[in-house]
């Protein structure tokens, strides 16, 4: 009798935190309506929105661990008056969902990014990379330097925490593992709070948008495999290969990427500059919008 009443209590609790995914044709027609466009890009359906004069340098924005292309919204609007803004759905992310391939090596990043700019015909352009964004970018650009034009990276990854070792593939907590089954808001949302240095400034569309990403089919296990598949390379003699004019940006109360590993940066990239935000976090580019792009806009306007 305990046993069974054991086993109900499990299953109730297992039905109660069950999250299944949303409907895709659902998503799709929330956050994908135009300039939203659907196109295959080295055997990937890709969510990309290319905004902008087609006439001017172009911007690609690199969204983070967890995000979307949306994350760039008041940016994007930002730029979008003197530059060519490209930004997209990072395979195993948002509405782009899961890689046919199975394949989330930064690697794979790196082909799928040069065939989408030749198909969209960008010889050379600005990455901007958040967060896991910026790994891909700064790699990118030590690996394909002919199709740079300058390099920004946002509280960038890439330097390994006390619980990780270069070149070894990280270990997925069982919790993690758990993720492709449930996803309740009282845990969702204090992690995406984290990501604010102020957690009054998520916005409930912020924070639904980021929840709706998470549930789109297959995302959350592609999140899950990407994981299992980590292997972090020692970033320092890549980043001494990369010579574009770059710029770092970071908050100052950043809890997900310590704004102490700016020091690093620095010292390992041979034509960086550094901007801080007090009071800002993780996600500064979404806390303040208009106040973090201006030393973006200066740094784009100035020579190489």
């Amino acid at each position: 009798m305990i046993l069974l009443l054991a086993v109900l209590i499990i299953a109730a609790i297992g039905w109660w935190l069950y999250t299944p995914d949303e409907n895709r044709a659902e998503l799709e027609a929330r956050y994908a309506a135009p300039p939203s466009q659907f196109i295959m890009v080295a055997g990937v359906r890709l969510h990309l929105r290319d905004t902008g004069p087609r006439e001017a340098p172009a911007v690609i924005l690199l969204h983070g661990f967890g995000s979307s292309l949306h994350t760039w919204d008041a940016w994007a609007k930002l730029l979008e008056p003197q530059y060519r803004v490209v930004r997209f759905d990072i395979p195993g992310f948002g509405l782009t969902g899961p890689d046919p391939t199975g394949d989330y090596a930064d690697d794979r990043s790196h082909a799928v990014l040069v065939a989408l700019m030749d198909q969209l015909g960008i010889q050379r352009a600005t990455l901007v990379g958040h967060s896991m964004g910026g790994r891909i970018a700064w790699s990118f650009a030590a690996k394909h330097p002919e199709r740079m034009a300058r390099l920004v990276l946002i509280a960038p990854d890439g330097f390994a925490s006390p619980d990780l070792s270069y070149n070894q593939t990280a270990k997925v907590p069982l919790m993690m593992r758990s993720l492709p089954f449930t996803l309740p808001d009282f845990m969702f949302r204090p992690n995406v709070e984290l990501s604010y240095g102020d957690p009054k400034r998520l916005t409930d569309t912020n924070y639904n948008t980021y929840r709706d990403m998470m549930l789109a089919p297959g995302v959350r296990q592609a999140i899950v495999n990407r994981m299992a598949q980590m292997v972090l390379p020692d970033p320092v003699p890549l980043l001494k290969r990369i010579t574009v004019p770059t710029l770092l940006l970071w908050g100052v109360t950043d809890q997900m990427i310590p704004p102490v590993n700016a020091k690093d940066y620095l010292a390992a990239l041979p034509n960086a500059q550094l901007v801080t935000f007090p009071n800002l976090g993780h996600v500064c580019f979404e806390e303040a919008p208009e106040e973090t792009v201006r030393p973006l806009l200066s740094f784009l306007a100035t020579a190489p």
